[in-house]
């Protein structure tokens, strides 16, 4: 059997479907050169390649062990995982199913490209959230906002700083929730009563107890969020992808350890 399938993917709002469709057509040049038919292509749409939680890829990989095709092609191996241990999952999957994987920048995959590219990409991967992390605190350091919307504010549209600029009504709210807080009001009822008024929450659905009390060791929560008072926490969590299940999840840093800082504003 001759059938081949190609995976395309872009993994920022920077780039656009016209990539899918570049990569799609590339590949498709590349498969009908070897004497291959492609009978169907798999994409993701902005969708980052440190994670395997992609309906494209997860189709392509069901499709694979039902022996629907034997080979796959794509623009580079970085397309289908930038993760070391997915891209040898993928592989080993496909080698599995007797389905051999082309890209137009390596050529065949073999296990050595499995190694060294998934090596390259991780050390990628961690040298690109370390600048990015750079450029984030020297914004905090400046007091701007180092990303996110924090329920009080708005970020100042097209300030590539992290201006932002105090939402006045949502202010208000933040106000009144403290002070009924300080006087023994629960979250519980609190909540209750801003969504007997309609008033929508951080989120722009209804509110909850936890939206009012949250976490105090995270600083989660309008009581706790220590930006009210004119300090602006750097770095409390970071977050890590759960190997059992692809998803990331947030871990607290060590305050005693200077893993995270706080500046006033």
């Amino acid at each position: 059997m001759t059938n081949a399938v190609i995976y395309a993917r872009y993994s920022t709002d920077m780039q656009s479907d016209a990539s899918i469709e570049d990569q799609i057509r590339m590949c498709k040049e590349r498969a009908e050169k070897d004497g291959y038919t492609v009978i169907n292509c798999y994409s993701d749409h902005a969708i980052s390649g440190a994670s395997m939680m992609r309906p494209g890829i997860q189709m392509m990989m069901q499709d694979a062990a039902a022996g629907k095709f034997t080979m796959v092609y794509a623009e580079a191996l970085d397309r289908m995982s930038r993760d070391q241990e997915d891209i040898a999952a993928i592989f080993k999957r496909m080698s599995f199913s007797d389905v051999a994987i082309t890209t137009l920048s390596e050529g065949e995959i073999s296990q050595l490209h499995i190694g060294l590219k998934g090596t390259m990409n991780a050390l990628f991967l961690k040298d690109l959230a370390d600048k990015t992390r750079l450029g984030l605190r020297g914004r905090v350091e400046q007091g701007k906002s180092g990303g996110g919307k924090c329920y009080g504010y708005d970020i100042i549209p097209g300030d590539e700083k992290g201006g932002r600029t105090i939402n006045k009504a949502e202010a208000a709210i933040v106000v009144r929730i403290c002070r009924e807080y300080a006087t023994g009001k629960s979250p519980k009822a609190i909540a209750q009563q801003l969504n007997k008024e309609g008033i929508a929450g951080p989120t722009g659905n209804g509110w909850g107890p936890s939206t009012i009390n949250g976490n105090r060791n995270r600083g989660t929560g309008i009581v706790n969020n220590e930006l009210y008072i004119g300090k602006l926490v750097w770095n409390r969590l970071r977050y890590l992808k759960d190997p059992n299940t692809g998803k990331r999840v947030s871990k607290l840093n060590d305050e005693r350890i200077g893993s995270f800082r706080t500046y006033r504003i």
